[in-house]
């Protein structure tokens, strides 16, 4: 099972970025690892079985079509949301060390999870692949400082796996904003304002790929532009959904 992660950037002998740990779990270093976990690791992570059909927050009760608070007073712009865990440990705890320290091995594992997902549930709920996969965008300057943007990564990974056309140029991001972490929706909302422009056309379905859904505010923006530019199914994929 998975132990503490913390412990794993302290060992110099083996390195989850190195070659040496391939067939080795990351959570655990288990030798009967498959695509980076062990079979007693992946149970651990926290699926996002109970939770809003449209914004996909987790839930405390069962049900097909339930819908939260937020959904029910403000409907959001977007269509239904794919998100297969909750963002709790070990999940949260993977996603931050691809996320702030590259280090991919710890996301492999979930984009492949991932892709495994999409293709029954897209077929169960009754929608089509979408047409196009859109990475949440990020400032240039930033994409330079992290090295890398985990959204495009994440997208193409699932834009190969799917056979589904990834773009990285039909929406920027055009300014600065204040961090959003700490924010609550509605600030955030507020914050994100007018940050998004639509610069090439936009096919009739599409889905907006990011690595975790925090409040939904900046989907919600990302969406209201796509709507505007022509998009008429719109649907959020994402690695893990923040519990409220």
């Amino acid at each position: 099972m998975i132990k503490g992660l913390d412990w794993l950037s302290t060992l110099k002998s083996i390195s989850v970025n190195s070659g040496n740990t391939k067939g080795l779990c990351v959570g655990c270093l288990s030798t009967n690892a498959f695509r980076g976990l062990c079979k007693f690791c992946e149970a651990d992570l926290p699926v996002n079985r109970w939770h809003c059909h449209s914004c996909a927050l987790p839930l405390a009760h069962s049900g097909d079509r339930h819908l939260c608070g937020d959904c029910l007073t403000s409907p959001p712009p977007f269509d239904r949301s794919l998100i297969p865990w909750r963002y709790q440990y070990p999940v949260d705890s993977m996603i931050s060390r691809y996320k702030y320290s590259g280090q991919r091995k710890f996301a492999r594992p979930l984009i492949a999870g991932f892709a495994d997902y999409l293709a029954p549930t897209l077929q169960d709920c009754g929608r089509s692949k979408p047409d196009m996969l859109i990475p949440s965008p990020m400032l240039p300057g930033r994409r330079r400082k992290r090295g890398f943007n985990q959204a495009r990564d994440i997208a193409e990974s699932l834009g190969h796996t799917l056979n589904i056309p990834v773009r990285t140029d039909v929406v920027r991001r055009t300014r600065k904003v204040q961090a959003q972490r700490g924010l609550g929706r509605e600030a955030r909302l507020t914050n994100m304002h007018g940050v998004f422009e639509v610069y090439k056309a936009v096919p009739e379905r599409v889905a907006i790929v990011d690595d975790v859904v925090t409040t939904g505010a900046t989907m919600r923006i990302l969406a209201s532009v796509l709507r505007e530019a022509g998009a008429q199914e719109i649907q959020v994929w994402a690695l893990a959904r923040t519990p409220g």
